[in-house]
């Protein structure tokens, strides 16, 4: 069996769950509400490049309140708990994906703390990056870079970086349904 058989069984799956489980799954990839809702109502998607292509026109066509809900969903660089709950699956992602901080000196953990507070303080949201496979020092150095932005400017960049997280949570997803594991 071929890896698109293999996704196409798990979006299969996606496809023909009930709404209410499949829209817990599919908050844990984004919390956006909207969005969820969205995903909800383009069902079936019959193979993953549909179900990310979507996932994308979806996103896109959310306005900033829409974005900001979903970033709420997620901890803070090197936190563990999220201002607004997020589901098992979508705590788990978490934990993994800022694999990068529990590797860093404690320099670093420090000075991500404080970037933290200040990134809220000059944007009103969280520091939100896809920390997948970076490490704790260039999640800061990018956090640095990013304060120099201008508040339209970071939220835009803020957007792309949850929408590369959605993307590949719900990849992770797909493979966990057709592997039975959700």
């Amino acid at each position: 069996m071929t890896v698109a058989t293999h996704d196409a069984r798990g979006v299969t799956i996606l496809d023909t769950m009930p709404a209410g489980r499949a829209a817990a799954l599919i908050a844990d990839c984004c919390g956006s509400s909207r969005w969820v809702t969205a995903m909800l109502s383009r069902r079936p998607f019959g193979t993953i490049d549909r179900l990310l292509a979507a996932s994308t026109e979806v996103w896109y066509s959310l306005d900033s309140d829409d974005w900001l809900e979903a970033f709420a969903h997620h901890p803070r660089i090197g936190e563990r708990a999220s201002d607004r709950p997020q589901g098992v699956q979508g705590a788990a992602w978490s934990e993994a994906e800022q694999a990068g901080v529990e590797r860093a000196r404690d320099t670093t953990r420090d000075a991500l703390v404080k970037t933290n507070r200040a990134y809220e303080q000059r944007f009103g949201f969280i520091y939100i990056v896809c920390a997948s496979g970076r490490s704790a020092d260039e999640m800061l150095e990018m956090a640095n870079q990013r304060m120099q932005h201008g508040l339209s400017q970071e939220i835009v960049v803020a957007a792309a970086e949850q929408h590369a997280i959605t993307q590949r949570r719900l990849a992770k997803l797909v493979i966990t349904l057709r592997e039975g594991t959700p």
